[in-house]
Parts: structure tokens; sequence; C-alpha cells
């Protein structure tokens, strides 16, 4: 099945939907490649970035299971590395 690299942007406004967001990346372990997070206490926001490599519809399926969670936003921009595998 053919694999795609992805970063995710996701910001966080609420966080009392942080428990189901790291429950959502911790299903998805498996197609992570990285994870970074940056608290902004000054905004009283926090910026999470993903890095993942997994076939498209995962991806997606990943992003749409994130959006949904209140008080978090997620866009995600995909690279044209396929890996057929």
């Amino acid at each position: 099945m053919d694999t795609r690299v992805a970063v995710m942007g996701i910001i966080v406004e609420n966080k009392e939907s942080v428990e189901q967001l790291n429950a959502i990346l911790h299903e998805y372990g498996e197609v992570i490649i990285g994870r970074m997070g940056i608290p902004y206490k000054e905004r009283g926001i926090s910026i999470v970035s993903i890095a993942v490599d997994a076939p498209q519809d995962t991806i997606s399926a990943l992003s749409g299971k994130i959006g949904k969670l209140q008080g978090i936003s997620c866009k995600t921009a995909y690279s044209n590395v396929i890996s057929h595998e």
C-alpha cells in the first residue's frame, strides 16, 4: 500500500480536550514519525506538530478525528514523497 509523508499542525485552545487528543495520537502511534509540542503561555494555547508516514486514508482519518475535538483545530500538509510498500 502506498504511504505518504505529511505534517499535521494542531492548535489546542481547550486544555480539557488534551486527554482525548493524546488518546487519538496513541492510537495512531505506529504511523507517527515524530511529535513536537510547544506551550504558548502568553496566549493560553499549545501548538503541536506531528510528522506521519501512512496511507492517505489513514492520515485523513487521523486529521478528521483530531478536528472533531472541541477547541482543537488541525491542518495537514502532504509531501509529494510516496512510498510503494
